[in-house]
Protein backbone atom coordinates (compact mmCIF):
# COMPACT_ATOMS: atom_id res chain seq x y z
CA UNK A 1 0.00 0.00 0.00
CA UNK A 2 1.49 3.64 -1.03
CA UNK A 3 0.38 6.37 1.40
CA UNK A 4 1.10 9.73 0.27
CA UNK A 5 1.05 12.66 2.93
CA UNK A 6 0.92 16.60 1.60
CA UNK A 7 0.19 19.81 3.09
CA UNK A 8 -1.41 21.35 -0.14
CA UNK A 9 -2.08 25.23 1.29
CA UNK A 10 -5.06 25.28 0.21
CA UNK A 11 -6.68 21.74 -2.26
CA UNK A 12 -8.28 24.42 -5.38
CA UNK A 13 -5.02 26.55 -5.46
CA UNK A 14 -3.17 23.27 -5.41
CA UNK A 15 -5.56 21.72 -8.18
CA UNK A 16 -4.84 25.00 -10.23
CA UNK A 17 -1.26 24.39 -10.65
CA UNK A 18 -1.35 20.85 -11.77
CA UNK A 19 -2.50 18.75 -8.58
CA UNK A 20 -4.32 15.72 -10.32
CA UNK A 21 -1.88 15.64 -12.87
CA UNK A 22 0.61 14.88 -10.42
CA UNK A 23 -1.58 12.49 -8.78
CA UNK A 24 -2.66 10.56 -11.79
CA UNK A 25 1.66 9.96 -12.07
CA UNK A 26 2.30 9.44 -8.31
CA UNK A 27 -1.22 6.90 -8.15
CA UNK A 28 -0.67 6.18 -4.52
CA UNK A 29 -3.09 4.22 -3.24
CA UNK A 30 -4.01 6.66 -0.12
CA UNK A 31 -3.89 10.15 -0.26
CA UNK A 32 -3.41 12.55 3.01
CA UNK A 33 -4.24 15.99 2.39
CA UNK A 34 -3.73 18.81 4.91
CA UNK A 35 -4.41 22.09 4.75
CA UNK A 36 -7.37 21.78 2.39
CA UNK A 37 -8.87 25.45 3.42
CA UNK A 38 -12.15 24.24 2.00
CA UNK A 39 -15.48 22.96 2.20
CA UNK A 40 -16.09 19.63 0.24
CA UNK A 41 -18.85 21.18 -1.80
CA UNK A 42 -16.39 23.53 -3.21
CA UNK A 43 -14.14 21.15 -4.75
CA UNK A 44 -14.69 19.54 -8.20
CA UNK A 45 -14.21 16.14 -6.40
CA UNK A 46 -15.13 14.24 -9.28
CA UNK A 47 -11.61 14.59 -10.31
CA UNK A 48 -10.54 12.62 -7.55
CA UNK A 49 -12.65 10.58 -8.09
CA UNK A 50 -12.65 9.65 -11.45
CA UNK A 51 -9.07 8.46 -10.55
CA UNK A 52 -10.92 5.78 -8.60
CA UNK A 53 -10.34 7.65 -5.15
CA UNK A 54 -13.44 7.69 -2.16
CA UNK A 55 -12.68 11.34 -0.71
CA UNK A 56 -13.56 11.51 2.58
CA UNK A 57 -13.33 15.36 4.09
CA UNK A 58 -13.47 17.53 7.52
CA UNK A 59 -13.22 20.70 7.26
CA UNK A 60 -12.95 23.39 9.72
CA UNK A 61 -15.90 25.51 10.45
CA UNK A 62 -13.90 28.42 9.98
CA UNK A 63 -14.32 29.26 6.29
CA UNK A 64 -10.96 29.22 4.14
CA UNK A 65 -9.01 27.68 7.13
CA UNK A 66 -7.31 24.33 8.39
CA UNK A 67 -8.94 21.35 7.04
CA UNK A 68 -8.23 17.87 6.19
CA UNK A 69 -9.18 15.34 3.62
CA UNK A 70 -8.38 11.17 2.73
CA UNK A 71 -8.58 9.85 -0.81
CA UNK A 72 -8.60 6.19 -0.72
CA UNK A 73 -8.62 3.48 -3.45
CA UNK A 74 -9.02 0.76 -1.42
CA UNK A 75 -11.98 0.19 0.54
CA UNK A 76 -12.08 1.62 3.70
CA UNK A 77 -14.22 0.01 6.93
CA UNK A 78 -14.38 2.87 9.24
CA UNK A 79 -13.87 6.92 9.23
CA UNK A 80 -13.10 9.18 12.37
CA UNK A 81 -12.97 12.88 11.78
CA UNK A 82 -12.10 13.90 15.02
CA UNK A 83 -10.39 13.28 18.26
CA UNK A 84 -12.91 13.97 21.01
CA UNK A 85 -12.08 18.06 21.72
CA UNK A 86 -14.12 20.00 20.67
CA UNK A 87 -11.80 22.83 19.79
CA UNK A 88 -9.69 20.74 17.54
CA UNK A 89 -12.29 18.99 15.76
CA UNK A 90 -13.90 22.71 15.38
CA UNK A 91 -10.89 23.17 13.33
CA UNK A 92 -10.71 20.38 11.42
CA UNK A 93 -7.25 18.70 12.12
CA UNK A 94 -7.61 14.81 11.81
CA UNK A 95 -9.30 12.54 9.87
CA UNK A 96 -8.52 8.45 10.02
CA UNK A 97 -9.64 5.78 7.79
CA UNK A 98 -9.70 2.10 9.16
CA UNK A 99 -8.76 -0.24 6.46
CA UNK A 100 -8.54 -3.92 6.62
CA UNK A 101 -8.08 -3.06 10.45
CA UNK A 102 -5.51 -0.70 9.59
CA UNK A 103 -5.75 2.59 11.01
CA UNK A 104 -4.65 5.33 8.45
CA UNK A 105 -4.64 8.95 9.58
CA UNK A 106 -4.50 12.89 8.08
CA UNK A 107 -3.40 15.18 11.03
CA UNK A 108 -3.08 18.74 10.53
CA UNK A 109 -0.58 20.03 14.21
CA UNK A 110 -1.54 23.64 14.80
CA UNK A 111 1.02 26.27 14.09
CA UNK A 112 2.40 28.78 16.47
CA UNK A 113 3.82 31.48 14.21
CA UNK A 114 1.06 34.02 14.50
CA UNK A 115 1.55 34.79 18.27
CA UNK A 116 1.65 33.29 21.40
CA UNK A 117 -2.06 32.77 22.01
CA UNK A 118 -1.48 30.16 19.05
CA UNK A 119 1.81 29.08 20.41
CA UNK A 120 -0.06 27.91 23.44
CA UNK A 121 -2.94 26.77 22.07
CA UNK A 122 -0.28 24.11 19.91
CA UNK A 123 1.43 23.15 23.30
CA UNK A 124 -2.32 22.34 24.45
CA UNK A 125 -2.93 19.81 21.23
CA UNK A 126 0.33 18.54 21.68
CA UNK A 127 -0.55 17.06 25.35
CA UNK A 128 -3.69 16.18 24.72
CA UNK A 129 -2.84 14.13 21.32
CA UNK A 130 -0.31 12.50 23.32
CA UNK A 131 -3.21 11.22 25.29
CA UNK A 132 -5.19 10.40 22.26
CA UNK A 133 -2.64 7.99 20.40
CA UNK A 134 -2.08 6.05 23.42
CA UNK A 135 -5.53 5.66 23.36
CA UNK A 136 -6.08 4.86 19.60
CA UNK A 137 -3.12 2.32 20.17
CA UNK A 138 -4.58 0.18 22.82
CA UNK A 139 -7.10 -0.71 20.62
CA UNK A 140 -5.42 -0.79 17.27
CA UNK A 141 -1.93 -2.35 16.31
CA UNK A 142 -0.66 -1.08 12.87
CA UNK A 143 -1.30 2.76 12.53
CA UNK A 144 0.26 5.47 10.17
CA UNK A 145 -0.05 8.93 11.37
CA UNK A 146 0.86 11.07 8.16
CA UNK A 147 0.47 14.83 8.38
CA UNK A 148 1.67 18.62 9.05
CA UNK A 149 3.34 18.29 12.60
CA UNK A 150 4.43 21.94 12.34
CA UNK A 151 7.59 20.83 14.42
CA UNK A 152 11.12 19.88 13.46
CA UNK A 153 13.06 17.32 15.93
CA UNK A 154 16.40 17.84 15.24
CA UNK A 155 19.20 20.14 14.07
CA UNK A 156 19.48 17.54 11.13
CA UNK A 157 15.55 18.77 10.01
CA UNK A 158 16.13 22.67 9.58
CA UNK A 159 18.77 23.86 7.35
CA UNK A 160 19.47 26.80 10.50
CA UNK A 161 19.55 25.45 13.30
CA UNK A 162 20.77 28.15 15.06
CA UNK A 163 19.44 31.18 13.38
CA UNK A 164 15.86 29.26 14.35
CA UNK A 165 16.70 28.27 17.72
CA UNK A 166 13.96 30.98 18.99
CA UNK A 167 11.30 29.94 15.81
CA UNK A 168 7.92 28.48 16.11
CA UNK A 169 8.64 24.78 15.25
CA UNK A 170 12.13 24.74 16.36
CA UNK A 171 11.28 25.05 20.30
CA UNK A 172 13.23 23.37 22.91
CA UNK A 173 9.29 22.61 24.73
CA UNK A 174 7.82 21.34 20.71
CA UNK A 175 11.27 18.95 19.88
CA UNK A 176 10.98 17.39 23.19
CA UNK A 177 7.35 16.58 22.98
CA UNK A 178 8.45 15.02 19.89
CA UNK A 179 11.72 13.20 21.17
CA UNK A 180 8.91 11.77 23.67
CA UNK A 181 6.54 11.09 20.99
CA UNK A 182 9.36 8.81 19.49
CA UNK A 183 10.17 7.31 22.82
CA UNK A 184 6.45 6.41 23.23
CA UNK A 185 7.20 3.62 20.47
CA UNK A 186 6.38 6.24 17.41
CA UNK A 187 8.88 5.30 14.33
CA UNK A 188 9.52 8.74 11.82
CA UNK A 189 9.52 6.38 8.61
CA UNK A 190 11.83 9.09 6.92
CA UNK A 191 14.85 8.96 9.16
CA UNK A 192 14.49 5.42 10.22
CA UNK A 193 15.38 4.38 6.52
CA UNK A 194 17.64 7.94 5.46
CA UNK A 195 20.12 9.15 8.00
CA UNK A 196 20.85 12.03 5.20
CA UNK A 197 21.09 16.04 5.82
CA UNK A 198 19.51 18.48 4.09
CA UNK A 199 16.06 16.90 3.36
CA UNK A 200 13.13 19.04 3.87
CA UNK A 201 9.62 19.24 3.32
CA UNK A 202 8.56 23.29 3.36
CA UNK A 203 10.11 26.06 2.42
CA UNK A 204 9.31 29.84 3.17
CA UNK A 205 7.58 31.73 0.61
CA UNK A 206 8.70 34.88 1.81
CA UNK A 207 11.11 35.74 -0.83
CA UNK A 208 9.22 33.73 -3.78
CA UNK A 209 10.79 30.52 -5.02
CA UNK A 210 14.70 31.70 -3.96
CA UNK A 211 14.85 29.89 -0.72
CA UNK A 212 13.02 26.51 -2.00
CA UNK A 213 16.01 26.53 -4.73
CA UNK A 214 18.62 27.45 -2.77
CA UNK A 215 16.54 24.28 -0.35
CA UNK A 216 16.62 26.09 2.93
CA UNK A 217 13.67 24.34 4.69
CA UNK A 218 12.16 22.60 7.35
CA UNK A 219 11.38 18.99 7.57
CA UNK A 220 7.82 19.54 9.71
CA UNK A 221 5.80 16.36 7.58
CA UNK A 222 5.99 13.37 8.48
CA UNK A 223 4.48 9.88 8.28
CA UNK A 224 5.26 8.22 11.47
CA UNK A 225 4.47 4.46 11.85
CA UNK A 226 3.24 2.60 15.19
CA UNK A 227 5.88 -0.41 16.87
CA UNK A 228 3.57 -3.39 14.97
CA UNK A 229 3.77 -1.46 11.59
CA UNK A 230 7.47 -0.84 11.53
CA UNK A 231 8.05 -4.43 9.87
CA UNK A 232 5.28 -3.68 7.18
CA UNK A 233 7.38 -0.67 6.19
CA UNK A 234 9.12 -1.21 3.00
CA UNK A 235 10.07 2.54 1.64
CA UNK A 236 9.78 6.06 2.69
CA UNK A 237 10.99 9.40 0.78
CA UNK A 238 10.31 13.05 0.38
CA UNK A 239 8.69 13.72 -3.05
CA UNK A 240 10.34 17.41 -3.13
CA UNK A 241 9.51 17.93 -7.34
CA UNK A 242 6.03 18.19 -6.61
CA UNK A 243 5.47 21.86 -6.47
CA UNK A 244 2.07 22.65 -6.14
CA UNK A 245 2.58 23.71 -2.46
CA UNK A 246 4.67 25.45 -0.37
CA UNK A 247 5.55 21.85 1.14
CA UNK A 248 6.57 18.62 -0.73
CA UNK A 249 4.55 15.32 -0.10
CA UNK A 250 6.13 12.49 1.89
CA UNK A 251 5.04 9.06 1.32
CA UNK A 252 5.59 5.27 2.14
CA UNK A 253 4.98 2.05 1.43
CA UNK A 254 3.57 -0.56 3.79
CA UNK A 255 2.86 -4.00 3.81
CA UNK A 256 -0.65 -3.88 4.61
Amino acid sequence: MKIVSYNVNGVRAAMKKGLVSWLTKENPDVLLLQEVKAEKDQVDIEQFEALGYDVHWKSAEKKGYSGVALLSKVPVQEIKTEIGIDKYDSEGRYIHANINGNIVASIYFPSGTSGDERQQFKYGFLKDFMVYQRNLRSQHQNIVFGGDYNICHQAIDIHDPVGNKKSSGFLPEEREWMTQFLNDGWIDSFRHLNKDPHHYTWWSQRFGNKVRLANKGWRIDYLCVSPPALSRLKTASILPDAVHSDHCPVMVEMDF
